[in-house]
């Protein structure tokens, strides 16, 4: 079916209720999507359901609207503590999002209550507000919802809870499991009732999807929304009406002509999606400080507590930049999306198809763009096969000025700037060495030296995989890092106290006398202690009741060290042979003298 309006929602074969149909007027959908339209009449007639759809599709209202209605004609109404619905996605800002569209239908319905519970919050304020407020519909996360179901000993049964639980829907199913909450998605299915209706909605289907749509639905329809007009064997990830396209530029020039596109865009709204947290903080303040009179903001999965409000705030602008890591990439409905830009591709080639899925939503324009090097342009065709995902070659952006002083500047600075930029670089460089696509995305091909210019860095970074090289090119600052201070006056306070406990214990360190290395010593010193070592593990093998003497002991270690030297081709096998069948006598007189052998074998023992 294509993915367009597909009717008005009158034409359903299930009449929804006035509550639902006056909410959606409101909130101006007049039209049903695909996917809204096969999924809803399935769910409201008791089938399980495995939709997949191409990103903003409307999978949301697909998903909400039936688990009202069922909820609504529940026989037995459910009490205060009673769930009779489950959401399961994978970010908090996804469940934040579903959560605000599912508050907009709950006005007309105050006989039910939603509870949110997602990580960034205190898990006991959870336990006391269900506790107080009770819920009967839960959407969540899938670590924080594991957790609730441990919360027995703070008072909160919510094993009990969801005993009466009707509907569960797993939204980006996929994206759950490739966010390793496989075991946690076990943990949580194995207290849900076997009889219920389950959803799980996706863009994309994957063979660990297959896995647990065969464990978790009862003979579910499957539901695929295609394009209009492509054919069913390459169908199109992307939406019809998004422009999406490709821009070569060099390393030095990458960052340069993410800023020139940026400040000729500034009356609209942008994704800048880079592939670590690192980056998102360093070139997040760089841009702060370079683009003037623009809304910024700065998201990724590390941030615990601001993530919520980021996400609400940037949601309400009409314009404004957000730089995101790929917490942001999947199901995420942020309006009026002007362009997604791809600093750096993803390192999953389905996260690129969910990344310009920002945009161009539910039948809307849109447009994006990936920064690429020479190097990399052959990942265009692999986007072309792989997902079904043609690019278009974007011209060269004009206008392009030289910022990285500033930001070389911006370091010298505050040395939480020149921390940070240290911090992308390695981070960069090391997803780089894991990228899925690792053929086209090789660390050796990397212009280390282009690179450290592109992060405007005042010198190179100590890492392993720039140990024993050599970057003549590459011209450091000639300010001694080392000085460089925080402009927080007590974290470089702090700094500075943790330089003079460092200087003291070097200084101590050098004091102390020096433990020479027993590769070092004179051999009889060696020796010496050799023989201790053997007369320790000798006296421990008695005590340990080994029947072995001083004399057998002392036999087997040379042995030992004969069949090593053996082995490392130091003597031929007659030798051998005939040394370990020799006595300890005749043995003395074959032997090459303690000026040969003895030291050989210590060497060996040593090794």
């Amino acid at each position: 079916m294509d993915n367009t309006t597909e009717g008005k929602w009158d034409s359903l074969p299930v009449k929804l209720n006035d509550g639902i149909t006056q909410t959606l007027n409101e909130l101006g959908f007049t039209h049903m999507t695909p996917v809204q339209s096969a999924c809803i009449p399935l769910f409201m007639r008791n089938k399980d359901v495995a939709a997949e759809a191409v990103t903003g599709s409307g999978k949301t209202l697909a998903f909400v609207i039936p688990i009202i209605e069922i909820l609504i004609k529940r026989e037995d109404k459910l009490k205060k503590m009673q769930v009779g619905a489950l959401i399961v996605t994978p970010t908090r800002e996804l469940a934040l999002q579903i959560s605000e569209v599912m508050g907009q239908f709950l006005q007309k319905f105050p006989q039910f209550r939603q509870i949110l519970l997602i990580g960034g919050s205190n898990p006991i304020e959870d336990v006391e507000k269900f506790k107080e407020q009770g819920a009967n519909i839960l959407i969540a996360t899938p670590g924080r919802l594991e957790d609730m179901f441990r919360r027995k000993a703070d008072g909160l049964d919510l094993a009990l809870s969801v005993k009466f639980l009707e509907v569960l829907v797993l939204d980006e199913a996929d994206r759950l499991l490739d966010m390793g909450f496989e075991a946690s998605l076990n943990v949580i299915l194995g207290y849900l009732p076997k009889q219920r209706r389950t959803g799980l909605f996706s863009a994309t289907q994957t063979q660990e999807l297959e896995k647990l749509v065969r464990a978790g639905l009862r003979n579910p329809v499957r539901i695929t929304v295609k394009e209009k007009g492509v054919a069913a064997s390459c169908t199109q990830k992307t939406p019809a009406r998004l422009c999406n396209y490709y821009t070569i530029c060099r390393a030095e020039d990458k960052f340069n002509s993410l800023v020139a596109f940026l400040r000729q865009h500034k009356h609209e709204k942008q994704l800048v999606f880079f592939s670590t947290c690192a980056c998102v903080e360093y070139f997040g303040r760089a841009l702060e400080a370079l683009i003037k009179s623009v809304t910024i903001h700065c998201i990724h999965g590390k941030m615990k507590h601001k993530r919520n409000k980021i996400f609400s705030e940037f949601r309400r602008l009409k314009s404004g930049i957000l730089v995101c890591t790929d917490v942001m990439a999947r199901g995420i409905d942020i309006p009026e999306v002007h362009w997604v830009l791809q600093y750096d591709p993803p390192s999953c080639a389905s996260a690129f198809v969910h990344r310009c899925g920002r945009t161009a939503r539910i039948g809307n324009q849109g447009n994006a763009t990936v920064f690429l090097l020479p190097m990399e342009e052959s990942y265009v065709t692999f986007l072309s096969i792989n997902q079904k995902c043609p690019l278009e070659q974007m011209a060269p952006v004009s206008d392009v000025v030289d910022v990285l002083p500033k930001v070389k500047a911006l370091a010298l600075a505050d040395r939480a700037m020149f921390d940070r930029g240290m911090r992308a670089f390695v981070s960069t460089v090391q997803a780089y060495a894991k990228h899925e696509c690792s053929l086209i995305f090789r660390v050796k091909d990397l212009d280390f030296v282009a690179l450290a210019r592109g992060f405007a860095l005042l010198r190179m970074p100590r890492m392993p995989e720039l140990k024993g090289k050599n970057f003549p090119d590459f011209i450091e600052t000639s300010i001694d890092t080392d000085n460089i201070r925080y402009k927080d006056k007590q974290r470089e306070k702090l700094r500075q106290k943790l330089l003079i406990e460092l200087k003291v214990k070097r200084e101590e360190r050098a004091a102390a006398p020096k433990r020479h290395n027993d590769k070092n010593k004179a051999w009889s010193k060696q020796k010496n202690r050799k023989d201790r070592r053997r007369k320790t593990a000798a006296k421990r093998n008695r005590d340990e009741g080994s029947e072995m003497d001083d004399e057998d002991m002392k036999e087997l270690l040379k042995d030992t060290r004969l069949l090593k030297r053996l082995k490392k081709g130091q003597i031929s096998e007659e030798d051998f042979e005939k040394q370990v069948t020799a006595g300890p006598k005749s043995q003395r007189k074959t032997a090459a003298g303690p000026s040969e052998d003895l030291p050989s074998s210590a060497g060996e023992e040593d090794k």
